[in-house]
């Protein structure tokens, strides 16, 4: 099985950061991650993609703060006392990149075992498969993991569709 987690592009086992979007579990690679931060002033950019419509302050950088549920079909809610951003560095094109992500919840760092992931599975999904680089086990829970890479990639890989209609598969 961890044969399957390597080829979808994760190490046979990786140290993560579990972050909470509505009720799913998503893991960051937790060496990506540069900081949490409670919420901060947004600036909103206008004629932005919906999934990145503003970015902030960190230490003097100005960062994009990205909203994944936007890109996994997810309805938006506003944030709560819950709420962090997560400050995770992205390679873009050969350059380290900071980016902002907004998570309704941080919950831990834990290990993810290579045997315990899949790749996603193409049918009966809500998110894009092409986002997921794995689906982990933690006892009874699934973890997503997503690819940060495709996520922030080329403009053409980014476009958010809608869930597909599960009646219809």
């Amino acid at each position: 099985m961890s044969h399957a987690f390597e080829k979808a592009g994760v190490p046979a086992s990786m140290k993560a950061l579990t972050i909470g979007l509505q009720s799913e579990v998503f893991a960051l690679p937790a060496e990506s991650v540069r900081e949490i931060l409670d919420m901060v002033p947004i600036t909103e950019v206008p004629n932005a993609r919906a999934f990145v419509g503003g970015v902030l302050n960190v230490r003097g950088k100005v960062v994009p703060l990205a909203d994944l549920r936007v890109m996994f079909g997810m309805e938006r809610t506003p944030p709560d006392t819950n709420t962090r951003i997560v400050v995770i560095e992205v390679d873009l094109e050969g350059e380290p990149t900071l980016v902002g992500i907004l998570a309704d919840k941080v919950h831990d760092v834990t290990e993810i075992a290579g045997a315990s992931v899949e790749e996603a599975p193409t049918v009966g999904m809500r998110w894009r498969a092409e986002f997921i680089r794995g689906i982990g086990k933690r006892g009874a829970d699934f973890i997503i993991i997503p690819d940060m890479a495709r996520i922030f990639g080329p403009k053409e890989d980014r476009e958010p569709s809608s869930a597909p209609d599960e009646r219809k598969l």
